[in-house]
């Protein structure tokens, strides 16, 4: 995270896809129990599964627990936004330290809301792992548990020959997308629901993400938007309490099949959401009648761009362009406190193919928020963020700046209007202006020309489909399962 390490995590996603293809391929396996910790190695799995089809059992790794801060359960991200209060003096060296050392204490994916947390959940609103076994944290001996069930079930898929691609149907991705605007869950979800769509022939994008966050309420009261952490949820009944009041509620389809041999609304029939608790609020009294998570369309994102707004106070912005071609270049500017209230940074050439590998903007967003700023300033970038970035910050625009999208035509001072209740981002350009830029736009080089991540540019298509690269089911011949 901030360095060009982090140009490797989303290509990451495609190498574990890739290479669970093959271990599976070259041993002639019957079936996968597939067991995924962090960010890409939950819908790279899932990814797996679905394009080999054979009968597949999903098992999240589990959440770190929470770190205490002076009383308070912190976070990794919370490290990151220290970073900035430190930067403008707002914290001491040592207390950064303290907060370092005791933010992380158990082994686990990152204890909110965040990337891995959110695809977990998307791993049992899908029908891919067992009901409740997202929840509960790394350290529990109740991991084990699901870890005998996983197998014992995958067995019983066999004989059932209920596969992936039997599960995971249109209206599954539906159900995965709702259950993340519901729970306020990262942006990344926007680029792996469709990717992992595509590796069943199903048109699944980022537009049809966004329509469903659009309509379903926001009740997870999680950080980072909200005051709780993965280890709460799972005291209050998990994964299984949200899926619950949104069904209840008419927002899930309960007929959909899952990897207990059961549908959703039977996996479900007996859970209910506890009285006396604000960690999962019922339907008729939502935090917000939208999801979490907001695309956006307009001249300046024709292919679409995503906000989450689960936190954010004010969903305009309108402000003059500050542009920066790099990641660092930006981040050098906050740390400096360099940069205007009412700005609106721009990071460009951080897409799939610019950056390459698009990375996410955690240390920039963080620093920014950790300096009292975050609701004073708003960040658009052809990159990611974290799922534990916050403020007003729009991720995946597209077409990105590599390729000759709107975001690289921006100079200084261009005024940009953010609508994230509506749903539009745009520039106060007209179209002949923006066409006249185009054409004395010159693409500019990167420096990974070998190897995998050069590989990874050549064949990354945009985020609007999920950043994928190759064609997916819809251009198959055969399929691994049927050989």
């Amino acid at each position: 995270m901030g360095h060009e390490g982090m140009k490797s995590s989303l290509v990451s996603r495609e190498v574990i896809a890739d290479s669970v293809e093959l271990t599976m391929r070259g041993h002639g396996y019957d079936a996968l129990v597939g067991l995924a910790g962090c960010d890409k190695s939950l819908p790279g799995m899932m990814m797996a599964m679905i394009r080999l089809n054979v009968p597949s059992v999903f098992l999240y790794g589990g959440s770190i627990l929470p770190g205490k801060y002076r009383g308070k359960d912190v976070t990794v991200q919370d490290v990151f936004e220290a970073v900035g209060a430190h930067a403008a003096g707002n914290m001491t060296d040592e207390e950064l330290h303290l907060l370092e050392s005791i933010a992380c204490p158990s082994a686990g994916s990152c204890g909110a809301q965040f990337t891995a947390n959110t695809m977990a959940s998307v791993s049992e609103a899908i029908g891919l792992a067992l009901p409740g076994s997202a929840g509960a944290p790394a350290p529990y001996d109740l991991r084990d548990t699901f870890a005998h069930k996983s197998g014992e079930q995958v067995m019983k898929l066999i004989e059932l020959n209920l596969r992936p691609r039997d599960i995971c149907t249109r209206k599954a991705f539906e159900n995965a997308a709702a259950v993340v605007a519901a729970t306020g869950g990262s942006t990344n979800a926007g680029l792996h629901l469709p990717a992992m769509a595509h590796e069943a022939g199903i048109e699944f994008d980022l537009h049809d993400v966004a329509e469903i966050f659009k309509r379903t309420p926001y009740i997870a009261n999680l950080k980072p938007g909200g005051a709780y952490v993965a280890k709460d949820l799972y005291e209050m009944g998990g994964i299984p309490i949200v899926i619950k009041a949104l069904l209840d509620a008419g927002f899930l389809h309960g007929d959909c099949m899952t990897v207990s041999g059961k549908t959703l609304a039977e996996n479900h029939e007996h859970v209910k959401l506890p009285d006396n608790q604000d960690v999962v609020y019922p339907v008729s009294n939502a935090i917000s009648p939208t999801g979490g998570v907001v695309g956006l369309k307009g001249n300046l994102a024709p292919e679409g761009a995503i906000v989450k707004v689960a936190g954010l106070e004010k969903q305009t912005f309108t402000g003059p362009a500050r542009c920066f071609d790099t990641e660092e270049e930006c981040f050098a500017v906050v740390q400096s406190g360099n940069y205007k209230d009412g700005e609106v940074l721009v990071i460009r050439y951080e897409g799939p193919k610019g950056g390459p590998g698009m990375r996410e903007m955690l240390a920039t967003t963080a620093a920014i928020y950790g300096q009292g700023r975050g609701d004073k300033v708003a960040l658009i970038t052809d990159g990611r963020f974290s799922g534990a970035t916050r403020g007003f910050c729009v991720g995946h625009v597209g077409p990105e700046a590599a390729v000759g999208g709107p975001i690289g035509l921006l100079n200084d001072g261009d005024m940009i209007a953010i609508d994230a209740i509506n749903g539009t981002i745009s520039v106060d350009l007209s179209d002949e202006e923006l066409e006249t830029r185009r054409k004395t736009w010159e693409p500019r080089r990167h420096n990974y020309n070998s190897g995998a991540i050069w590989r990874y540019a050549q064949t990354v298509g945009s985020a609007e489909f999920g950043a994928v690269c190759h064609p997916g089911a819809e251009a198959e011949t055969h399929v691994y399962a049927d050989l």
